[in-house]
Formats: structure tokens, C-alpha cells, sequence
């Protein structure tokens, strides 16, 4: 059998909303983090470059193996993968996060199970177990039970809680495989109880709680599969305690091999939990929305002044100093391999319309448990304030630019949705002298804008199009958002004008790049995967139904066996790049989905 690569993007997700893990095609452990997202990465053998096989890992090999079948259970993120070796012997491996109602709160602990069964033959097996600490600098050391073995991974000790013999997993002794084994990483502490009979329940209550959490989706007719798994997958980005959304589970995957564009995604930015939220609403999965919105509350709490920054870490810390990982190889040993991200302290502007417009919900919503009100809505014009006063001033944008500055388009176009959604809010709740402030602003707002962003051509058809930033003339996918924010038509002429203008530029196939200028990395190599589907949504709303769902289907052929997108694709290759999975790109695949999809009534 062909060895397979221990730094492919073909990972399979599992999680409980505390903790993940990554999973490669081996069945091995190459990337998790304790003790939650943004944590020391226990298992980083993803990042370790050719060093990746031996340690940061969790593997079970098996002897003569020749070949490996995955896949989650239905409707969880509980993934089968099932090894087979020459002789007709096999093994089934079952990896997932504990997450269950236990005693009135929800049972979601920093641990992962893994029960392993022989499924035929006479299989051997062996157990590789290397938990890494200090970011990859050391092995963590062990010390041992019974029937347990202790990681000391900095300051969240691990202990696994087995009924394998130690023995064979301290020496990674080959063993025959004669009954199901039960693994359960977790936290120092002892294991209360018979830990096959407790694996085996939890395997089952978990199971049920996400066959259950799924049911209760409004799903497309059409694309339901793709559908469900990134929703599953956008819902373990969440960390659960404070509601947190981050925008991917790694860090530093490169955006293009070689490019330095080497970031840590594990932390909240404003930006990507919007859509994420956006896209669950449209499934009716309110949970995540009404967490997300206890997050924000608590940062707008923690900003008197208004003042919002474009990411958070989960914890709500604001603070997230960036660094490198000297230990750390990195993805393919394409380093630098970043912790933190300096974006933190970076102006971006449209993050105050990305607190506005999913808090509005709150004021409507009557499913919510609870329903904001008038004080929530005083909180939150101190948000449309900010958007007010900054709605015409130079930031960063949303591809965080670290050494240039301009007035983008897009912040200012979020600053007046900002505006408008506060005046509608305002209206809904009869505070009729503020809903006619905030329309009075929105109103302004689109005056300088129409102003500043429209690029005037002579001769043309249109007379020009809208520019990505004031005064400019170049363009950025983010304009193809005018229409989704409503704040232009799809039929209206300056849009089909600014769509048009923005194929020519930034289209590659079937495939946009978010824009074709030098940033602080030269220029761009590959495709943003969001900016497809932001394609695709522009060309159904403009009537090309054929085609978005031509680039539709496409962009789903890309997926990886896990059903799942990176952030960036190389448009030539069709090859996966940045982190993974990315909650930009599975918004992507619901939101299309929901757009394109036959409608039930055609079916029933």
C-alpha cells in the first residue's frame, strides 16, 4: 500500500464544541488542541513538516495493512474508518468527542474516545500514542497506572483510561486484536466506572444527540448531504462555553505553498461568525445564534467606548499577541507556523455592522428563549455609532491589509447596513424619533458612498461600476455583497455594471480570487473559496441560474472525502490551501445550496 501523506487536507473533523481533533487518512490524530481551540496542540503532527509521522500523534497501525475506508456515522461527526490488511483481517476504529445532556447541563469534556473492534481475521495491531508539548518543542512526558497512562501536557495533564494492556501501548508492542478495546483521553483524573460499558453508552448518546440536533434543520431539498455536514462542522467551530465562533480549527496552513500567508484562524473575528450565524439561521439552527449573541453582548459590554476590535479570542480576551512556533516545521515544512494573530489590534469597520445585523434578530425572533430589549437596544447604538463615525474612514478591510490603508466599499457598505438595521430595529420596538435618527444616517451613509465608490467611466454602458475602495478604480469580490445586504437590487443597472466588471477582473474559470493587486505578500496565487460561492449567489440572484449551478456543482466536486472546503484553492490544480475546515467556505455550500435548491413543494 501506498503510504499515504501526513500532511494532506483530507482530514475528518470530530469535536464536542470544547475540544477537536483532526483526522487524517490513516486514521491518525494530526492536529487537536487542549485544553479547547486556540489551546497547545497536543496532536500537530499536521505541522510538523516530514517530522510528522512519530510524534503529535495517535494512530493505530495495522499489521500488513493494504487498505482504509472512512466515514461518519449518518448525521454525526463520528467517523468509521475501517483498516484492512492482505490477509482478509480487519479493524474498525470509532473516533468522536463526547457530547451528551448529563445531569441537567451538557456533558462536553476536554477528552476523546476511540473504540477499536476486529471486524475479521486475525488482526495485530499496534498503538501509537505521542502527545507533544510546548507547541511542538517536547514529548510530553508519561508516568503510569494500572490501567492508565498520564501526558503532562504543560498545564492540562491527560490521562488515558484503557482496557488495552498498557503495556502495549507504552512499548507500541504488536498485539492480535481478539475484542473491542475502549480509549478514552481525558482529563487527569480517575475513570468512574467500567470504561467499555461507558464508552460504549457515550458512542450511543452522542450519536443520538446529533442525529437529533440534525432533525431539527431545515434543510434544501437538493445538496442535503453537503448541507448537513458543513452545518454539522460550522457548529463545532463553536466553542460552546461562551459562544464563540471561530473562523477555522488550525493555523498556519498557507493560503499558497511558499507565500508566508501563514495565519492562526482558531479565534473569533466579528466577520466570519456573522456568516456563520447567517448561514445556520437559514437551517433554523437558533442554538448557535443565540450563544453567538450572549458572545457579543458580553463584547459590547466590555467596549464602553464602542470601540469593537475585528476578532476575539474565544474567552472573549482581546488580547492575542502574535508569534511563531520555532518547534513547528509547518504544513509540508512551509512555515512559519503562526500562534496569535496580530489582526487583533488592526482597524476594520465593517465589524460594527457584523454586530448589528445578527443582534436584530434578537429584538424579532419570538422562537429565542430570550428576547432583547430596549436596553439591548441602547447597548447596540453604541455599535451603530461607531459605524456612523467610521464610515467613511480609512481601514484596514476585510483581507486585513497590514501596510496599507484605504476607505473600502465594503466597511462603508456594512456601516450603512449598520444604520439601516438599527432604524428598522428601532421602528419594531416604536421608538419612532430613533428609527427616523438611524434612517436619517443610513440615508447619509449611501450619499457618500454613491459618491465616493462609484468609478465613473466614459462610454461606458453603465457609466462605470463600483470600485473597492473611495476614489479607486479597483475591484474586490466583496462588491458581489451590495445585493446580499440589500443594499442594492439585483436588477439594478450599476449592479449588473459592478458584477460584470468584477467577472473580468477576478474570474478564473470557475473559480474568483478576492483580488488580483499586490498586498504585503505580492500578489494573490489563489482563489478565495468564499468569493466563489459570493459568485455563484450574485449570478442566481441576477437570473443565471444555469450557471451558478454549473460552478455550484463544482465548487462541491472540490470538497474534500469528509465533505468539507479550506479556505483557498488553486484555480488551476483544483488543490486545497489554508486552513481547514474554514467556515467561510462551508457558509458558502449552505447558503448556495438553500439559493439553488427545488423547492419541497416540487417533491411533495
Amino acid at each position: 500500500m501506498t503510504p499515504l501523506s501526513p500532511t494532506s487536507l483530507e482530514l475528518w473533523p470530530i469535536g464536542n464544541c470544547q475540544v477537536s481533533a483532526l483526522i487524517d487518512e490513516a486514521g491518525a490524530f494530526v492536529w487537536g488542541c487542549v485544553p479547547r481551540v486556540d489551546g497547545d496542540p497536543t496532536f500537530c503532527a499536521l505541522l510538523r513538516g516530514d517530522d510528522g509521522k512519530d510524534a503529535g500523534t495517535w494512530r493505530f497501525e495495522l499489521e500488513n495493512q493494504v487498505s482504509v475506508h472512512q466515514h461518519y456515522l449518518r448525521n454525526t461527526p463520528i467517523l468509521v474508518t475501517r483498516l484492512e490488511d492482505a490477509t482478509g483481517g480487519a479493524v474498525e476504529i470509532l473516533d468522536f468527542a463526547p457530547r451528551f445532556e448529563r445531569s441537567g447541563r451538557m456533558y462536553r469534556p476536554v477528552a476523546f474516545a476511540r473504540i477499536v473492534r476486529p471486524v475479521s481475521g486475525s488482526p495485530r495491531i499496534r498503538t501509537i500514542l505521542t502527545p507533544m508539548s510546548g507547541y511542538g518543542a517536547r514529548l510530553a512526558p508519561m508516568t503510569q497506572g494500572s490501567n492508565h497512562i498520564r501526558y503532562l501536557v504543560e498545564r492540562n495533564a491527560m490521562r488515558l483510561t484503557t482496557d488495552a494492556p498498557v503495556g502495549y501501548v507504552l512499548d507500541e508492542r504488536w498485539f492480535r486484536l481478539e475484542k473491542a478495546l475502549h480509549f478514552f483521553l481525558g482529563p487527569d483524573e480517575p475513570f468512574a466506572g467500567n470504561v467499555e460499558h461507558d464508552l460504549e453508552t457515550m458512542l450511543q448518546r452522542t450519536a443520538n444527540y446529533w442525529r437529533l440536533w440534525v432533525r431539527g434543520l431545515a434543510t434544501p431539498l437538493d445538496w442535503q448531504d453537503a448541507v448537513i455536514r458543513a452545518a454539522i462542522t460550522l457548529k463545532l467551530c463553536q466553542h460552546e462555553e461562551t459562544g464563540a465562533i471561530v473562523a477555522a480549527l488550525t493555523t498556519s496552513i498557507p493560503e499558497a505553498p511558499g507565500s508566508q500567508r501563514n495565519w492562526d484562524y482558531r479565534y473569533c473575528w466579528i466577520r466570519d461568525a456573522y456568516y456563520t450565524v447567517q448561514a445556520l439561521n437559514h437551517l433554523g439552527a437558533l442554538d448557535v445564534l443565540e450563544k453567538y449573541l450572549r458572545y457579543l453582548r458580553n463584547i459590547v459590554a466590555d467596549a464602553p467606548d464602542g470601540v469593537i476590535q475585528p476578532l476575539y479570542a474565544v474567552s472573549g480576551a482581546k488580547e492575542i499577541i502574535e508569534w511563531e512556533a520555532a518547534d513547528l516545521p509547518g504544513y509540508r515544512n512551509t512555515g512559519p507556523v503562526r500562534i496569535g494573530n496580530a489582526a487583533y489590534y488592526q482597524v476594520q469597520n465593517d465589524c460594527y455592522g457584523q454586530i448589528v445585523l445578527p443582534s436584530i434578530q434578537g429584538f424579532v425572533d419570538q422562537r429565542l428563549l430570550r428576547i432583547a430589549n430596549e436596553d439591548d437596544f441602547r447597548s447596540l447604538e453604541q455599535v451603530g455609532e461607531m459605524a456612523w463615525k467610521t464610515h467613511d474612514m480609512p481601514d484596514a478591510g476585510l483581507w486585513e491589509l497590514r501596510t496599507r490603508t484605504a476607505v473600502h466599499t465594503y466597511s462603508s457598505v456594512m456601516s450603512w447596513a449598520a444604520c439601516d438595521r438599527l432604524a428598522n430595529a428601532a421602528h419594531y420596538l416604536g421608538l419612532d424619533d430613533r428609527a427616523t435618527f438611524w434612517r436619517q444616517r443610513a440615508d447619509a451613509v449611501r450619499r457618500n458612498i454613491d459618491a465616493g465608490a462609484w468609478h465613473e467611466i466614459e462610454g461606458h454602458e453603465a457609466g462605470g461600476h463600483y470600485a473597492a475602495s473611495f476614489g479607486g478604480s479597483q475591484l474586490d469580490a466583496s462588491l458581489l455583497q451590495m445585493v446580499e445586504l440589500r443594499y442594492l437590487a439585483p436588477e439594478d443597472p450599476k449592479f449588473k455594471a459592478t458584477l460584470k466588471a468584477v467577472q473580468k477582473a477576478l474570474r478564473r474559470g470557475e473559480h474568483m480570487l478576492r483580488y488580483d493587486s499586490e498586498d504585503d505578500f505580492g500578489l494573490p496565487e489563489t482563489a478565495f473559496n468564499i468569493c466563489t460561492f459570493w459568485l455563484i449567489e450574485a449570478l442566481h440572484r441576477s437570473g443565471e441560474d444555469e450557471e451558478a449551478r454549473r460552478i455550484f456543482e463544482a465548487m462541491l466536486g472540490h470538497r474534500t472525502r469528509s465533505g468539507l472546503l479550506s479556505e483557498d484553492m488553486d484555480f488551476e490544480t483544483g488543490e486545497l490551501w489554508g486552513n481547514f475546515p474554514q467556515t467561510y467556505s462551508l457558509v458558502g455550500i449552505i447558503n448556495c445550496a438553500g439559493q439553488l435548491s427545488r423547492s419541497w413543494r416540487d417533491w411533495r
